[in-house]
């Protein structure tokens, strides 16, 4: 391929953009950009490509509006690991409290975390309102938190997670999450945190 860069296609009547030179004994470098561009579908990845993308996700409802409570949450949760399923993820284990909500998610190579959770969130909220005649009003914050996760994490996030209730019998969910932002050393703004 000129200049080692993945070239698109013709557009296929499914919506998909083909990519076109493509060898799977092309240099690691295209194919990221590849992937990277998302020309690619799931499917048409390139043999060999081995990914662990790990993510402890933290979402929270609008205005912290406490709408999760423990008689629908299992609903809830169960609709989200469908949603995660249906788009090639992995929800290993989920738990959170009326406010907001604790993932430990793999996900493919071939969605960003921003993606993801636009889908999670976008399949979910609707859902909710017309679910729950108590959440007309439900709604997600705009933001999250995410953070990487290595293998031999695992267990200790998911027991985290899994003690939700347990762990907010004192902090605030307001503390969980800046203690979170400040231990892996993100830098944010109090004005925009709760937007």
């Amino acid at each position: 391929m000129a200049g080692g860069a993945c070239r698109p296609g013709p557009s296929r009547s499914d919506g998909l953009t083909v990519a076109v030179g493509f060898s799977p004994r092309s240099a690691q470098a295209q194919i990221r950009t590849c992937v990277a561009d998302r020309r690619l579908k799931r499917t048409e990845l390139i043999a060999n490509t081995y990914t662990a993308l790990l993510y402890h996700v933290i979402l929270s409802t609008k205005n912290r509006k406490r709408w999760l409570t423990p008689d629908i949450e299992g609903r809830i949760w169960a609709h989200l690991g469908g949603i995660a399923r249906q788009n090639d993820m992995v929800l290993l284990i989920i738990g959170g409290i009326e406010d907001h909500v604790h993932l430990l998610v793999a996900l493919p190579p071939t969605l960003s975390v921003s993606e993801a959770l636009k889908r999670i969130k976008g399949g979910s909220s609707g859902w909710v309102k017309e679910t729950f005649t108590t959440c007309k009003d439900f709604g997600w914050q705009d933001g999250y938190a995410a953070f990487t996760v290595s293998k031999s994490q695992v267990p200790e996030v998911e027991e985290y997670i899994r003690k939700q209730r347990e762990h907010h019998r004192t902090p605030s969910f307001e503390e969980e999450y800046r203690a979170f932002l400040d231990r892996h050393g993100i830098q944010y703004d109090e004005r925009y945190l709760w937007d």
